[in-house]
């Protein structure tokens, strides 16, 4: 797993570079240096027990519900959204730890239901409330993106935790009628991602010109690509956020098919591992906060991929360990030192001579 994680780290460095036309600066050194840290940060948090992330579990999301409420009141503003908290020397955004915490939060929450009462309507008062209110913060950002990665992942672990089928589906039909009202909701230029999504040449130069660029690049690149440091698409600065959201399409230009099935195969490892970790996981807690951390970074996955091959709205979701940015690879790192340290655990309960 390391393994695979490593690889997708260097060639989103080589990426990087290449995206600063052959430069370590202001990229590639940034990040080279951020994730140089956070994987120490990674290796420390994989001796922690089990036992007390779920001790701290509801502590870390009243703190990231805190942090949510401070951004909304006195938050950084970037790119027409209030997404940061500004502390001077580094700039946070809170809505990416929640992604944490509510997969914590959940899975220590249904540890602590008796099977019995699973399937009784009054359990799933506190999961509602655990999703909806961070939810409902990060979408006033507004970051629907996050917020759909936040409302996902919290799905995912009620459906893990064995509520039945028939509330998902009825609060399926209950979104479905509420789409109307929820479009309206939307601010306007996520109306417009949704509408270049379904028509991307209504707007080629517009509200359509990441996609259409995007997938110029990507369309472009052939069996082995362009050439490293010879993508025409980022180096002459017809693709947007080239180093960020769009990185992969960076990458592609210059890797080709082959590069993108390489990009594919780490983190489908990594995400494969983590879901026969949570297959292993002797309790509940543990189960559950494997299986949810790795359904979240296939969501992270998932969609970037999907939103840079338009084949789903932008949404500015990040892809993990690629694109420049710290607070996502805090998360993401943080994420992957927790799977670590459950695997570390029931490596010892399984031979506790050896761990």
């Amino acid at each position: 797993m390391l393994g695979a994680m490593l690889g997708a780290t260097a060639l989103g460095l080589a990426t990087l570079f290449s995206a600063a036309g052959g430069k370590m600066t202001p990229w590639a050194m940034n990040q080279s240096v951020r994730f140089g840290v956070l994987f120490v940060v990674m290796l420390a948090l994989s001796y922690i027990r089990a036992e007390t992330w779920k001790r701290i579990a509801y502590p870390g999301y009243a703190i990231a519900l805190v942090m949510l409420i401070v951004v909304e009141a006195m938050g950084h503003v970037g790119m027409g959204a209030q997404r940061w908290i500004d502390l001077g020397i580094i700039r946070i955004q809170p809505s990416e730890f929640m992604k944490l915490a509510v997969v914590l939060s959940l899975a220590r929450f249904f540890h602590g239901v008796p099977p019995r009462y699973i399937s009784q309507p009054t359990v799933l008062v506190v999961p509602a409330l655990l999703i909806g209110t961070p939810m409902a913060l990060v979408m006033l950002q507004p970051d629907l993106g996050t917020a759909l990665m936040i409302t996902f992942s919290g799905i995912a672990i009620m459906f893990l935790a064995g509520i039945q089928l028939r509330w998902f589906i009825g609060g399926a039909a209950l979104v479905g009628a509420m789409l109307p009202v929820a479009w309206n909701m939307l601010h306007e230029y996520q109306r417009n991602r949704v509408l270049i999504f379904m028509d991307p040449e209504s707007d080629p130069l517009g509200t359509g010109y990441h996609i259409s660029q995007s997938k110029i690049a990507i369309g472009s690149s052939g069996l082995f690509g362009k050439g490293y440091l010879q993508g025409s698409q980022s180096h002459l600065d017809y693709l947007p956020e080239k180093h960020t959201d769009f990185i992969f399409a960076t990458m592609m230009e210059e890797w080709g098919l082959f590069g993108g099935l390489l990009t594919l195969a780490a983190y489908g490892y990594v995400i494969w591992w983590g879901f026969g970790l949570a297959q292993r996981c002797s309790t509940v807690f543990n189960r559950l906060v494997a299986m949810g951390l790795s359904f979240t970074l296939f969501l992270y996955v998932g969609i970037n991929l999907s939103m840079v091959m338009g084949l789903a709205p932008v949404v500015g979701i990040p892809l993990p360990l690629f694109s420049y940015g710290g607070s996502a690879m805090m998360t993401v790192m943080i994420l992957l030192g927790i799977l670590l340290s459950i695997h570390r655990e029931e490596g010892r309960r399984s031979s506790p001579g050896l761990l």
